[in-house]
């Protein structure tokens, strides 16, 4: 699979799908691999997808910090400016979908549709749950905290009644940390840094393209309030609140049609 040496880091993508340009950006700590199945989602949907593992992350390179949300928008920009894309389409989700928001405000003449889902603007908007405080908690502790924050509603009693749920915090449960003090490690923890800094509210203001802002009802990361304040700032956005929580997209059997419909129109 192909690499481009972009703003002086290797950056490795992947492209699947025909149609309209559409530019995947992925959440915190998440790699190409471990999105391997959303990917298909919008390439099935008749969209020709690029996806990429940020900085610091997968198969990119791991230069030194600190990284800036800046400098994530300017990685993605430069991949697209590198496939010859113009214009092009964006889905951002969680910490993608802030990534999203400052490639949107950046480059807002070259977005031709943009989906935002569970994230946050920072700023008057409010930010995400600061994740990176969980890494300073006893690790039972800390799955406790981040089973409610992917989920309000997730406790032992409500997972035994879902199993489809309980499967998703299985899923998170199972992800193999990196090595502690590997260049790994590294690369995930100047990601959470950079995202302690996100704020674009006092710039939502300068995206124009028709904007898609979805959100979980139960999400504790990034809560449908979040949501409602970005889609306030972007004029003429949609706002649409879902049933689930961080992963609704997964939970609720609608939003993945809307969501894919939004951007292939």
């Amino acid at each position: 699979m192909p690499t481009a040496h972009l703003n002086g880091i290797d950056i490795y993508y992947e492209e699947s799908g025909e149609g309209p340009n559409l530019l995947f950006v992925n959440g915190s700590g998440s790699t190409l691999e471990q999105a391997r199945l959303l990917l298909p989602v919008y390439a099935g949907a008749g969209l020709h997808v690029a996806a990429h593992d940020q900085r610091g992350l997968g198969k990119t390179s791991i230069p030194p910090g600190p990284y800036t949300m800046a400098e994530y928008a300017a990685d993605a920009i430069a991949l697209c400016d590198h496939l010859g894309w113009d214009t092009f389409r964006v889905v951002g989700t969680s910490f993608g979908g802030m990534v999203a928001q400052e490639i949107a405000v950046t480059v807002p003449d070259r977005i031709e549709r943009l989906a935002l889902l569970c994230t946050s603007s920072g700023g008057e908007g409010a930010p995400s749950y600061p994740l990176h405080e969980l890494r300073d908690l006893p690790p039972e502790e800390a799955r406790a905290l981040g089973m409610k924050l992917l989920d309000t509603r997730f406790d032992e009693a409500w997972l035994a009644e879902h199993p489809d749920d309980l499967g998703i915090v299985q899923l998170v449960a199972n992800r193999v940390p990196a090595e502690p003090g590997s260049e790994q490690e590294r690369g995930e923890i100047e990601q959470m840094h950079a995202r302690k800094g996100h704020d674009v509210w006092d710039r939502l203001p300068r995206i124009t393209c028709p904007t898609l802002v979805a959100s979980g009802r139960y999400d504790g990361i990034a809560p449908a309030s979040n949501g409602e304040a970005i889609a306030s700032r972007i004029p003429g956005a949609e706002l649409r609140v879902y049933e689930g929580g961080h992963a609704f997209f997964i939970q609720d059997p609608q939003a993945f049609p809307d969501i894919t419909a939004f951007l292939a129109a």
